[in-house]
């Protein structure tokens, strides 16, 4: 007991360690990629596409090619410039080997080479390699085919002439370490989620995702090799109507916004619709910013600012606050005519489609169609406060009060916004008024 006491109070030079090569990315995985699990694995993916996206962005790259292969390994191959193959002044060696294999190196870092890209710290394609058992990188440059592998992301060989080509551009192979990550089996539904949204974003670039697994396609119900191509022309006002497509619009039209300022692009594209709630998707340089941002917000404060000027110039305002009134006024007389106190004690007949809201507002949670951690976290929740049975339940609390649930983060409420959405509904609803008329965008205060 004496001499482990001793030993952990030495701390001394030989207890630091000095990592070297990708040894500190094997060590220490979720630093770079979030996790081990799923994410993460999928995550191996998106850094190599991003590379290809970046020379796509730079005006080089029409095409790109992601594979999943039969043994469960990634292929990626685009038609862009292709790594640079010729020797590193600085670190002696073949810049691709320089790329693939010490973190912090890479062409985002110089300004001429890439004017917009998504990747900007250098440690994406090496994370892979390090991630992985093996990985087989080969560049078509010049008439010639370039090849280097790697073992835990160590060269096995110098960059090496394979071939003749008339192609030009990079295919990266990868196998996942299995030792690393908590399963190595690649979902196809999750990268096509990915691969479409990337497609949008890019209007112009073709992304096809090939699944050769047929065992796993078998299963899913496809025969043999699955397939899909993404593309679109349209680019953001194709997105903004595929992700806005369950909704009712109040008009079909695409408000689309395409411009410059301070040698930064920026591309907006909005679709109003009947619902309550907004449904926003923000990114920089194809990577998608949940939690928004001041470009987000900046934008958000300008939008309101010139409609807000507009509807006042035109007197809208005054307008719809007189209709408002009117129908205010109309649907309070008939609500105190039929006294609804409450769902469990209405003394009037009800028509059939008052017994249907009613019905609707009793839903379970369980029958919500809810992820497991929602249902949790307002399961929780009832058994330590009540009144979390229902779907009437959720949409009764105030944003406040439902964001004030412990546990409950930014992503469950999200969720639970578009259920309540998807039902018709919105937060804060009285219910007698909602059973009553089907409206939920006025508040009774009873006496």
């Amino acid at each position: 007991m004496e001499q482990e006491t001793t030993n952990a109070s030495s701390y001394s030079a030989s207890n630091i360690q000095v990592l070297e090569g990708l040894e500190a990315v094997r060590k220490r995985p979720a630093m770079y990629i979030g996790d081990i699990s799923e994410k993460g694995l999928h995550h191996l993916v998106y850094e190599v596409v991003d590379n290809s996206i970046d020379e796509s962005l730079a005006g080089y790259c029409t095409h790109i090619e992601v594979t999943i292969n039969e043994d469960n390994s990634i292929t990626v191959q685009d038609n862009g410039r292709g790594i640079p193959v010729d020797m590193h002044e600085k670190e002696h060696k073949s810049a691709l080997e320089v790329v693939m294999t010490v973190l912090h190196a890479g062409g985002k870092f110089d300004k001429g080479s890439y004017k917009v890209s998504g990747g900007l710290h250098g440690v994406g394609v090496s994370c892979v390699n390090g991630l992985s058992t093996r990985m087989k990188s080969q560049v078509f440059r010049d008439g010639k085919i370039y090849q280097q592998e790697y073992a835990c992301g160590k060269p096995l060989y110098d960059v090496k002439v394979v071939g003749e080509t008339d192609k030009r551009g990079t295919r990266q192979q990868f196998w996942p370490d299995a030792s690393i990550f908590t399963t190595t089996v690649y979902k196809y539904d999750i990268l096509a989620n990915r691969m479409r949204e990337l497609a949008y974003l890019n209007a112009g670039l073709t992304i096809t995702l090939m699944d050769m697994r047929k065992d796993v396609n078998e299963a899913a119900g496809f025969e043999d090799i699955r397939k899909d191509v993404f593309h679109s022309e349209g680019g953001l006002k194709d997105f903004v109507k595929y992700i806005d497509s369950s909704r009712t619009h109040l008009f079909n039209d695409v408000i689309y916004l395409n411009t410059e300022k301070q040698n930064i692009p920026i591309e907006v594209a909005i679709m109003y619709n009947t619902s309550y709630s907004e449904n926003i998707h923000s990114y920089v340089n194809n990577i998608n910013t949940i939690e928004g941002g001041t470009h987000l917000t900046g934008f958000r404060a300008a939008l309101t600012r010139v409609l807000k000027k507009y509807a006042e110039d035109t007197k809208v305002l005054e307008k719809l606050e007189k209709l408002t009134k009117e129908n205010m006024t109309k649907d309070i007389e008939l609500a105190e005519l039929k006294r609804i106190k409450n769902v469990e004690n209405i003394d009037v007949t009800l028509s059939e489609e008052q017994e249907k809201r009613m019905r609707l507002l009793k839903t379970s949670i369980r029958d919500l169609n809810l992820s497991r951690r929602a249902l949790n976290t307002l399961v929780d929740y009832d058994i330590q406060h009540k009144n979390m049975k229902t779907l009437g339940d959720i949409a009764t609390r105030t944003v406040k009060e439902i964001r004030s649930i412990y546990n409950l983060g930014y992503h469950t409420y999200i969720e639970l916004s578009d259920v309540i959405e998807h039902y018709g509904l919105c937060w804060n609803i009285d219910i007698d008024y909602f059973i009553l008329t089907g409206n939920v965008n006025v508040k009774i205060k009873e006496g």
